[in-house]
């Protein structure tokens, strides 16, 4: 539920923004007033929260005081090759409640399971998915290029729907992380909820682009879904980094980046009355999560890789979280 707050923040930062910029009382209130209609009429509900709770904390395969849902990052690409078959059934086997895995699109739209736009990083061909057909794709061998290659060796580029049937057969919950074609994702994933309606109890919908997830409830307002963030993301890599070397480069999108962080966390979720919030772990706190609790939204962390990691944000934060291993400890992935 969002609270009054909210509401009272949200404009009057408009409204004083506006006014500093345009020093015009009559402008002001015409904008503020313009983004509130705006909101009031193109904002998406929240699904009734009894059924987000069964997606984000099922009966099955939760761990800890907390129902906590470990959930695999691309299947769990450290035990087996990511955004494969195997990956989904090692899952299963290691005791996840369930998997993330990747929508993308072949040359022929066809919708695969995979994280990249192209083929190099973990299969043993090369070159863009928008120019290589699913035949050719089927090709490939998907394990070439991971650590346990020689036990996954000939493991095949999936389609979505052959992996999202091997879910629905394992009671694995999913969440589809949708890297982009909003249009393309919208419509392949409608008709898969269609045809599987027991995903609308079993699964979300994901992405950075809050675009993708807008179009999701356009297509379907009954769908799940959740907003990905990571705070400094246009400035700064993920182990802190700066990405430019320019001065004027990096202040210009480190501004961008606490304009971006403001309206994931005052608009954009309201706008797409998503569910869940899905957060990079090192910016995680009993006061992060209280903070969208109030809203109704569950905290879900990624990437959460050790031991000691895992037993803190299960018992001592209680929320769910994405793993690359539910083995051992792996490298950090941000």
């Amino acid at each position: 539920m969002l609270q009054l707050g909210d509401e009272v923040t949200l404009y009057t930062v408009v409204f004083v923004l506006v006014l500093l910029g345009t020093k015009s009382p009559m402008w002001s209130t015409a904008l503020t007033v313009s983004l509130y209609l705006f909101l009031v009429m193109f904002r998406f509900p929240q699904v009734p929260a009894d059924r987000a709770l069964q997606v984000l904390r099922p009966a099955k395969g939760v761990t800890g005081s907390g129902r906590v849902s470990v959930i695999a990052h691309r299947g769990g690409g450290h035990d087996a090759p990511e955004n494969t078959m195997a990956a989904i059934r090692q899952a299963s086997k290691n005791g996840a409640a369930g998997v993330e895995l990747d929508l993308e699109f072949s040359a022929d739209g066809v919708p695969i399971l995979m994280h990249d736009d192209t083929v190099d990083r973990t299969t043993n061909g090369s070159g863009a998915l928008s120019q290589m057909s699913f035949s050719e794709l089927a090709g490939l061998d998907a394990a070439a290029r991971h650590r346990l290659r020689d036990k996954y060796a000939g493991e095949k580029v999936p389609t979505l729907e052959d992996g999202v049937k091997e879910c629905i057969k394992l009671q694995l919950t999913i969440y589809f992380d949708v890297k982009g074609h909003p249009d393309e994702a919208a419509a392949a994933l409608k008709n898969l909820y269609k045809k599987h309606p027991v995903l609308y109890n079993t699964s979300i919908v994901c992405s950075f682009e809050p675009k993708v997830i807008y179009r999701m409830r356009q297509a379907d307002p009954e769908v799940v879904t959740a907003l990905t963030h990571r705070p400094w993301s246009l400035s700064r890599f993920g182990d802190g980094v700066p990405r430019y070397s320019s001065l004027w480069q990096h202040y210009s999108m480190t501004l961008l980046d606490v304009l971006l962080d403001w309206a994931h966390h005052h608009v954009l979720w309201k706008l797409c009355g998503v569910s869940a919030f899905l957060v990079q772990k090192n910016f995680i706190s009993p006061d992060y999560i209280q903070y969208w609790a109030q809203r109704g939204v569950e905290v879900v962390a990624w990437t959460v890789n050790t031991a000691v990691e895992k037993q803190y944000y299960q018992e001592l934060l209680q929320v769910n979280y994405i793993t690359d291993s539910l083995l051992e400890d792996c490298n950090p992935h941000y």
